[in-house]
């Protein structure tokens, strides 16, 4: 038998940059985009909740730009030269469009939905002893969605935060600042939501507040990336709901990825069929 093949030194230098490409943290909000459209079985959890997103995010931003965009714009003009005072003031208004529509819709009536997706990916990927540990699954669902039964604990994508929503309504006056204050606010909230994207992970591990600080402080980086990118779909006008559940499957796309870590450091491979019981390890995925 023919001894394998070894890729070249050469072969390896154009790979390994793109595989670390495609493996960066802050495109798992654009893979979950094109993996939420690639699989139908997740469509009824979209419409579900699109008429009354919609009618709501149209509500508040027709509201927002009627009545303060050109009194912010007039006031950014005072820091900011020509278009940028008329750009930066769009930022605030979507901004604050995105706290608001947070605040009545997103935090109270969409989170059951953000869990179903999470978990629906993660199944399909094969990771249903993952979801196991904390809600009754039907293997004669014809599809993941329709696998998904009742919690058997308490089941929270991101935990609802009025310390998060005002920090966000703080941080929006870095708008101010030209030219620089818009990727500064972008990355400081990103700083702060990207962990909590992956809340749902960290209760089915089980980690305690230590460990999960741990587990975060050594990805920080690669969550202020994950939070930035998905706060900036957050702000398409009136598509907000549909990013924030295409966030949700990019955000078990990533567990996928960190599951893989995991098990092939526990000698486990990628057999997800029955959990070990195991107590977790952390892996520098």
């Amino acid at each position: 038998m023919a001894p394998p093949m070894k890729r070249s030194p050469k072969l390896r230098f154009v790979t390994a940059p793109a595989k670390a490409v495609s493996q960066a943290s802050w495109l798992y909000p654009l893979k979950g985009l094109y993996y939420f459209l690639a699989h139908p079985f997740l469509y009824p959890l979209l419409r579900a909740r699109l008429l009354p997103s919609l009618l709501l995010s149209l509500f508040v931003l027709t509201n927002l730009f009627l009545w303060t965009y050109l009194p912010q714009v007039a006031f950014l003009a005072l820091f900011h030269y020509g278009a940028l005072a008329w750009i930066n003031g769009a930022f605030l208004v979507l901004g604050e469009g995105a706290a608001i529509v947070a605040l009545l819709f997103e935090a109270f009536f969409v989170d059951e939905t953000l869990v179903d997706v999470f978990d629906a990916v993660l199944i399909n990927e094969g990771y249903s002893d993952l979801i196991a540990t904390s809600r009754l699954l039907n293997s004669e669902g014809a599809d993941p969605v329709k696998q998904l039964g009742k919690p058997t604990m308490a089941a929270v994508y991101s935990p609802f935060s009025f310390r998060q929503i005002i920090e966000f309504i703080i941080f929006l006056p870095l708008n101010l600042i030209p030219v620089a204050g818009t990727p500064m606010f972008l990355l400081i909230t990103g700083y702060r939501a990207g962990p909590l994207h992956h809340w749902r992970y960290f209760k089915l591990l089980e980690f305690t507040k230590k460990e999960r600080k741990a587990f975060v402080k050594r990805r920080q980086l690669k969550y202020t990336w994950f939070g930035t990118v998905a706060l900036l779909l957050q702000l398409v006008p009136v598509l907000s709901m549909l990013f924030l559940l295409t966030t949700a499957a990019g955000s078990a796309l990533w567990v996928v990825k960190l599951e893989q870590g995991r098990r092939a450091a526990d000698g486990r491979g990628d057999a997800v069929d029955g959990g070990s019981g195991e107590r977790y390890v952390d892996d520098p995925v």
